[in-house]
């Protein structure tokens, strides 16, 4: 892994690597994103199946499509990829999420490709992918402009890049920070930075920077009552997703 990557924020991935062994742990520190996870997913499958025309009653849709999870930490979003018939490679700074990802990955007999590497060392070595995910992951790298210009490199022509990420709103202030960090406790204290959320408008100028077609944008809310998240049309002020795409060849 190069040292010297511009996306890299050495004391964010300190940060998650001394907790990184609790990745699995649902009740842990990852506890948010284990109950992100099912409406990840199928915000996934949604933009996936419309991209691509797959079967939305398959059982494997994702069979012949290769998909890289970049900030994959432990594979949490990696195996269901897998399960879903796509070739999978994970990839975080953390080497040590990585290892928690290959053991977790044998234990559950999943082929799942992980590597140590940011996005910048991956796409120097010239590989690319129909889906590229960057999941919760913008709003801790270094560079946003050369973490968007590596995902760019990664997405194969007419491929397609689902990200998501917290806006910078109040609400996502009191949310994501106070209520998140401070009084429910759902993460540890500081983890997330209000001041590098990124606004939907900011992203989407970031992508149209890079060379990205940006296509939906929505958001995802969270239902206290049912203790789970919903996509959203209309609520982006706190979480939310981007799909875009890289124009075919010609």
């Amino acid at each position: 892994m190069n040292a010297a990557s511009a996306t890299l924020d050495a004391a964010e991935i300190d940060k998650f690597s001394r907790i990184a062994a609790r990745w699995w742990d649902e009740t842990g520190p990852f506890a948010p994103l284990h109950r992100l996870n099912p409406t990840r997913l199928r915000y996934i499958r949604q933009r996936a199946d419309s991209h691509f025309h797959l079967d939305p009653t398959s059982l494997r849709p994702f069979d012949g499509l290769s998909v890289l999870d970049v900030g994959c930490g432990g594979g949490l979003v990696c195996e269901p990829m897998a399960r879903l018939g796509a070739e999978v490679t994970g990839i975080d700074a953390d080497g040590t999420a990585i290892s928690v990802a290959i053991d977790h990955a044998a234990q559950s007999r999943l082929g799942v490709d992980y590597k140590a590497l940011t996005s910048e060392d991956l796409a120097d070595g010239g590989k690319r992918f129909d889906i590229v995910l960057a999941l919760e992951i913008i709003e801790h790298v270094a560079n946003t402009d050369a973490f968007a210009a590596s995902l760019h490199r990664l997405v194969k022509p007419g491929g397609l890049l689902v990200m998501s990420t917290l806006n910078r709103t109040p609400r996502s202030y009191l949310t994501a920070i106070v209520a998140a960090e401070y009084v429910l406790r759902w993460l540890p204290r500081g983890t997330h930075d209000w001041r590098k959320f990124i606004k939907p408008s900011e992203l989407a100028r970031l992508l149209f920077r890079n060379g990205f077609g940006v296509g939906d944008l929505t958001g995802m809310v969270y239902d206290p009552l049912r203790r789970t998240f919903a996509l959203s049309s209309t609520d982006l002020t706190t979480n939310y997703f981007c799909t875009a795409w890289v124009e075919p060849e010609r």
